[in-house]
């Protein structure tokens, strides 16, 4: 028998001071069972820097052919695609091919030797890469309940979060941001 997915339910007042965009997101998400709380709320995150009235998240590690996230034109192109991880550097090649914009946001403890030893190859594509530190990625998961609402102020290169029971901040650094 095959594990489910657990379903989590988001409220989110989000303000993206960088982009003068202001929402009410409300998000339910599906948290793959080979999938930690890290992973999840990065793509959470990586969805509340992009916000757009398009964004839409996939099915993310259930179909390896789609990126966690992506934004699909009326016309059925892929505006931009969003991976989380470590993805190979084929992935990121393929993904350049497929969509008009790809960003890739790196967050675990081995990111420095992925991007140290694919750096030249990740460079050579037209894809932009970001890092969230793994400690900071830790505190935002330990946010998390089924049902959450709170609060993202993004600023610089930082998302404030705010829950009604605790705070964290999360800092991300451009690892190579495409033309």
């Amino acid at each position: 028998m095959a594990l489910k997915p657990t379903i989590y339910k988001m409220k989110i007042s989000l303000s993206d001071l960088n982009r003068d965009y202001y929402d009410s997101l409300n998000l339910t998400l599906a948290q793959h069972p080979s999938e930690t709380l890290e992973r999840m709320m990065v793509r959470v995150l990586a969805y509340c820097i992009n916000a757009h009235e398009y964004l839409a998240f996939t099915k993310g590690l259930s179909e390896v052919d789609e990126p966690d996230l992506w934004v699909r034109t009326l016309d059925d192109q892929v505006a931009l695609w969003i991976d989380v991880g470590e993805p190979a550097a084929d992935r990121v090649k393929k993904a350049t091919r497929l969509a008009k914009a790809v960003k890739v946001y790196s967050f675990n403890t081995k990111s420095n030797v992925w991007w140290s030893q694919g750096q030249p190859k990740f460079e050579a594509l037209e894809a932009s890469y970001f890092n969230f530190p793994w400690e900071d990625i830790q505190q935002l998961a330990k946010l998390v309940e089924r049902t959450m609402d709170f609060s993202v102020t993004i600023t610089g290169d930082s998302a404030y979060i705010a829950t009604e029971s605790n705070a964290c901040e999360v800092a991300w650094s451009p690892l190579y941001v495409s033309g």
